[in-house]
């Protein structure tokens, strides 16, 4: 059968533009080696969040006594905060394969391996059988990166991923991560809020990378408070056993040791295994002239006639909801929809607690590319619904805004709900607004996002 549209991999990028096009009227397969879902629903984004869930929780019952609630020696059971965190996976993967049904996908749970251009249009075999489709979509995602320090082979199932973390039975007594990004940061909250001593060795000066510096400090020193101990500028050397060696930045060797060591440094786009180079797709490559991403324009569209991806394996903004939106426009443009790709608008959050959530421009970012610009924060407690749901909680609303016209040019807070609320950040800045007309959009009272509008009135 010859379709419209074969997709490869059945992550948020594939799962969400199988959907669109089938709800367009694309005949449109879509093939997945493992389990609808992709990294995000199976071993990212939903378990992790669900286990946080959990530690919130019982944070809740630890502090209720803030709230004139009080609970005599909560407690909890990590095989249970597992095994619903695996419930809610499978439910949400079950929801997934109705939606495909839903959009009369064929669903084809086979690794899929590009054969090449034939007369009609792109070729595919899984498990023996012929596909055959007009266009392609590529999402065939990342996986975790793991260096090769010295020692880390040796070391066996000491060493996890975010994949075999999920999977542990039993929670460690000390954990070692090693990397403080976004998925090293969340693993070192939900187990030190279980009890777990946690030590994170970073190699930059601050934890959460690409994020403002001011509110990275910020949960750096609440997490330190909590007990973690946060190790920066710090080179790991190699892998003992069950000990990280590493360089202080004043060169010491030092040594740090756990029940398991999480590995969290950053992933790497699935470039290899199924054929692209059969097609003669471009990649994008680094320094040393490696391949790191399917290189594509504003449309998705790579360099072979017909053929897109979208997600992480384009190696530029390894989020989700990136990829989600980037197989939206894949799937518009193969519709004939004018639609283009923009990343200024971008979320990223980080849930720890408090979450931490940003959009658009930081400090560091405006200065580096010569904007003028001015910067208005308030605290989260100019909030009436912040203070009264976070008792002696610690937050702060940034906004970043132009200086000459005053439009908003990035937003970045610290405290909870910020998840929740980061998106009219993501649509003022989508829609290029200036601090004045923010000022006239109606929030709802009480709520938490009503300190967007707070700062904004701030400004001098």
């Amino acid at each position: 059968m010859m379709y419209d549209l074969a997709i490869i991999g059945g992550g948020p990028g594939g799962y969400v533009a199988a959907e669109r096009a089938g709800a367009a009227g694309l005949s449109t397969v879509l093939f997945e080696k493992k389990s609808l879902g992709g990294v995000c629903l199976n071993e990212g984004c939903i378990p992790t969040k669900t286990l946080l869930y959990s530690a919130k929780v019982y944070n809740y019952a630890l502090t209720g006594d803030h709230y004139g609630v009080y609970t005599e020696n909560p407690s909890f059971k990590y095989e249970e905060i597992v095994a619903r965190k695996d419930k809610v996976v499978k439910k949400l993967v079950g929801g997934v394969k109705a939606a495909m049904k839903a959009g009369k996908v064929q669903v084809v749970s086979e690794e899929a391996h590009i054969e090449g251009r034939g007369a009609e249009g792109i070729e595919i075999e899984a498990a023996g059988v012929k596909y055959q489709a007009r266009n392609l979509l590529v999402c065939a995602g990342s996986e975790a990166a793991v260096p090769p320090f010295p020692g880390l082979k040796e070391a066996g199932d000491v060493i996890v991923t975010n994949r075999e973390i999920l999977a542990l039975k039993e929670q460690p007594k000390e954990l070692v991560v090693i990397g403080g990004g976004v998925i090293g940061m969340e693993f070192a909250a939900f187990f030190s809020t279980l009890g777990t001593k946690v030590t994170v060795v970073e190699m930059l000066p601050k934890i959460l990378g690409p994020l403002d510096d001011e509110i990275s400090a910020l949960l750096q020193k609440i997490y330190e408070k909590r007990g973690i101990n946060f190790c920066l500028k710090c080179k790991v050397t190699g892998v003992e056993g069950n000990t990280v060696v590493y360089e202080d930045p004043e060169g010491k060797v030092c040594r740090v040791s756990g029940d398991k060591i999480l590995v969290s440094v950053g992933r790497r786009a699935n470039l290899q295994g199924f054929g692209l180079e059969k097609l003669g797709v471009e990649f994008l490559t680094n320094k040393a002239g490696k391949p790191v991403g399917v290189k594509v324009d504003e449309h998705m569209r790579t360099n072979v006639p017909g053929v897109y991806a979208a997600g992480d394996i384009t190696g530029f903004s390894m989020l989700a909801h990136t990829a989600s939106r980037e197989g939206e426009v894949a799937v518009n443009n193969i519709l004939g929809k004018p639609d283009h790709m923009r990343y200024n608008a971008i979320p990223g959050v980080v849930y720890t607690n408090p979450e931490v959530a940003g959009v658009g421009l930081t400090e560091e970012e405006a200065r580096q590319k010569g904007i003028d610009f001015k910067v208005v924060k308030l605290p989260m407690a100019y909030s009436g619904r912040f203070v009264a749901e976070n008792e002696g909680g610690e937050g702060i609303c940034k906004i970043i805004v132009g200086a000459r016209y005053h439009e908003v040019l990035g937003v970045h807070m610290l405290g909870n709900p910020c998840s929740e609320i980061i998106h009219s950040a993501c649509i003022a800045i989508e829609q290029e607004m200036t601090v004045e007309q923010l000022k006239e959009v109606v929030f709802p009272h009480p709520t938490v996002s009503e300190i967007i509008k707070e700062t904004v009135f701030s400004l001098k």
